[in-house]
């Protein structure tokens, strides 16, 4: 036997992974696409209870209130006087954005009307906060 029947016979033999590579990469941009990612405060609260709450779906800005009254937009301690800036900020990226405000029971409620009425003088139509369904 020559070596080239021997080089022959070992590339009759070998598995072409190249379909099996476009595939494996189909997926993964399939699964890259179809991803929903799910927005956090950065903090936990302890929301209060309430029996009339609404499930609502996409928000897009949430906005978390401490029980020491500190404030979290996107995993970031805001200060008071900034919160007007972020909510801009991200009205910016999505225009049509909706507010969900996420106080802690124990939060205080002049902090709680003061991010809301900011979120409405930027014309967010769409303010909710967000409570426990009893």
């Amino acid at each position: 036997m020559s070596s080239r029947n021997q080089a022959e016979d070992d590339q009759t033999g070998a598995i072409d992974l190249t379909p099996m590579l476009d595939v494996v990469f189909i997926m993964l941009i399939f699964f890259i696409v179809t991803a929903t990612f799910i927005k956090e405060t950065g903090v936990e609260v302890t929301r209060p209870e309430a029996t009339t709450a609404d499930e609502k779906k996409n928000a897009s800005i949430l906005i978390a209130i401490t029980d020491s009254d500190e404030i979290w937009i996107d995993k970031n301690q805001v200060d008071p006087r900034g919160v007007r800036a972020q909510i801009e900020r991200l009205l910016a990226e999505n225009p049509n954005g909706s507010v969900v405000i996420q106080a802690d029971s124990e939060a205080s409620v002049k902090l709680l009307a003061e991010v809301a009425d900011t979120a409405r003088q930027l014309s967010v139509s769409n303010v909710a906060v967000s409570t426990l369904k009893n």
